[in-house]
């Protein structure tokens, strides 16, 4: 007796997922944590994690975080509010966090971002820099 999924059960998973990383995508700045991800996927913690991961590539904190941080980087190249206002914008609870974690998206602190965005992209169409500044996980130097 095994334990594999059926197909028809891969689809329903693969459903969910999708609809986790929409709500994602729609409630970046609202406090989500992978538990009340789940809840509403009806999975445990553990479950979607794993095959958040398989199907995307990343947690679904991972993921979270890239969203807040793309959505940071827009707030940053508008010009008109400071770091901490960005930070707290985009549903991130600590500046320590949003600052370290932006960092290693971008390969640069919200501050200098901030500073050297607003020539960088100048001129550019929006859907042009938003692919040219998108953040990369796992950027070599």
């Amino acid at each position: 007796m095994t334990n594999k999924p059926t197909a028809a059960q891969q689809l329903e998973d693969l459903a969910r997922l999708r609809r986790v990383r929409d709500r994602i995508d729609r409630e970046y700045a609202q406090p989500l944590d992978v538990e009340a991800l789940a809840r509403g996927a009806h999975m445990s913690a553990g479950h979607l994690s794993r095959a958040f991961r398989l199907a995307y590539g990343e947690s679904p904190y991972s993921y979270l975080m890239t969203r807040r941080i793309e959505r940071a980087m827009a707030l940053l190249r508008r010009g008109d509010l400071s770091v901490t206002e960005v930070c707290f914008a985009v549903g991130c609870q600590s500046l320590g966090t949003f600052s370290t974690r932006f960092t290693e998206l971008v390969g640069m602190p919200p501050s200098t971002y901030r500073q050297q965005a607003a020539s960088g992209t100048a001129g550019l169409p929006s859907c042009v820099e938003k692919q040219v500044s998108r953040p990369v996980r796992n950027r070599t130097p």
